[in-house]
C-alpha cells in the first residue's frame, strides 16, 4: 500500500516511454545516431526513460513529424528544419544557396541563429534537443549539366521552400517529393532532378534512374531532433540532466560523421557508375548569383533581425 502511494506522489520516478519518429531508413547515419542516442539514454537512466526509433516515416511521415512533437503525439522527433520555412523564414536559413558551403560554416551559421530559432521553436511548445548538418548538397541529373540553361523545365524535385525557389529562378518545375518517397518519384519519372547530399543519393540508390552528380557544395541542411516542452517538463531533474547530456554526444558524434561519409557516399556513386564532377564554372558561377538573390529575399523577409544573424556570421 505504501509502495503503491508512493508511485503516486512521485509519478516522475515510474518508468517513460517516449515515440521518437524519424523519416530516414534505419541504414541512414541521422537514424543511426539517434539509435545511438536512445541507447546512450536509457543506459544513463538505467532504463527509466526509453526512447522508441520509428525510422523511414513508419509512424508519422516526415512533414506530419513537427506537428506530432507539437501535438504531443509523439514526445520527440527529428525534423529537417528548412521544411517548414514557409511558417517562419528563419527556419530556412541553412538552405540559403552558398552561403554556408563547409562544414566549418555551417557550424558557425547554427551558432548564429541558434537561439533565435529556439526561441520561435519555444513558442511552439517545443525544445530543441541537438542538430546535425546533411552533407553539402549537390545536383542529381538523369542527363549532363553545362550551365543552369540545362535545367530549364526538367521535373525539379522540391522538399523546402529555398528548392521550390531555385527551380523557379532557373526554370525548372518544381515537385514536392520528401526522401522517403525519392526512389518512387524517379522510377515513375516524377522527377528527373533534384538537389541533395550524397547521402539521399545513396539512400535512394539513385544511380538505378540518374548518372550525373554535381558536387556543388550548395548549402548544409541540418534536421533538428525535437522535444515537446510539455514531454521534457514531466522529467525528473537526473533524468533531463542525461538526456540533455546524451542530445550534447549525439551533436558532436553526428557531425563528425556526417563529415567523415560525405567522402565515402561519393565514392559509393562513383562505384555504381555514376559520374561525379564538381560543375562547370559556368554552373557554379551561375548558382552563386541565384544565392545571392536569395540571400536578398531572406533578408527582405526578415528585416533588421535577419540581417543581423547575416553580419554576424560573416563577420
Amino acid at each position: 500500500m505504501t509502495a503503491a502511494l508512493l508511485s503516486l506522489a512521485n509519478p516522475v520516478m515510474a518508468q517513460q516511454k517516449w515515440d521518437m519518429p524519424t523519416g530516414y531508413p534505419a541504414s541512414n547515419f541521422h537514424t543511426e545516431n539517434i539509435q545511438q542516442f536512445a541507447k546512450d539514454v536509457d543506459q544513463a537512466t538505467a532504463g527509466k526513460l526509453k526512447i522508441t526509433v520509428h525510422d523511414g516515416g513508419s509512424l508519422f511521415k516526415a512533414n506530419e513529424i513537427k506537428r506530432a512533437v507539437q501535438g504531443g503525439q509523439a514526445q520527440l522527433g527529428e525534423i529537417i528544419i528548412s521544411g517548414y520555412s514557409n511558417e517562419n523564414p528563419l527556419f530556412g536559413l541553412d538552405s540559403i544557396p552558398f552561403l554556408a558551403t563547409s562544414y566549418a560554416e555551417a557550424q558557425k551559421l547554427w551558432k548564429v541563429s541558434q537561439a533565435p530559432t529556439e526561441a520561435a521553436l519555444a513558442k511552439q511548445g517545443m525544445k530543441v534537443l541537438y542538430a546535425v548538418a546533411w552533407p553539402p548538397q549537390g545536383i542529381f541529373s538523369a542527363k549532363p549539366i553545362q550551365s543552369t540553361a540545362d535545367l530549364k523545365g526538367v521535373k525539379w524535385r522540391a522538399y523546402n521552400p529555398n528548392t521550390s525557389r531555385i527551380a523557379q529562378l532557373v526554370g525548372a518545375q518544381p515537385v514536392t517529393v520528401q526522401a522517403a518517397e525519392l526512389t518512387q518519384a524517379l522510377a515513375t519519372g516524377a522527377v528527373t532532378t533534384f538537389m541533395t547530399s550524397g547521402a539521399t543519393g545513396y539512400d535512394s540508390k539513385v544511380w538505378e534512374q540518374v548518372k550525373y552528380y554535381y558536387d556543388v557544395s550548395a548549402w548544409l541542411p541540418k534536421n533538428l531532433v525535437l522535444v515537446s516542452q510539455k514531454a521534457f517538463d514531466s522529467l525528473d531533474q537526473p533524468t533531463k540532466a542525461a538526456l540533455t547530456k546524451a542530445a550534447e554526444a549525439a551533436e558532436a558524434r553526428g557531425w563528425k560523421v556526417s563529415a567523415e561519409k560525405n567522402t565515402w557516399y561519393l565514392e559509393q556513386l562513383r562505384k555504381n557508375g555514376m559520374t561525379v564532377d564538381a560543375g562547370s564554372p559556368a554552373l557554379r558561377a551561375e548558382l552563386k548569383k541565384i544565392g545571392e538573390t536569395m540571400v536578398a529575399d531572406w533578408v527582405k523577409q526578415t528585416g533588421s533581425d535577419g540581417q543581423a544573424i547575416i553580419d554576424a556570421f560573416r563577420k
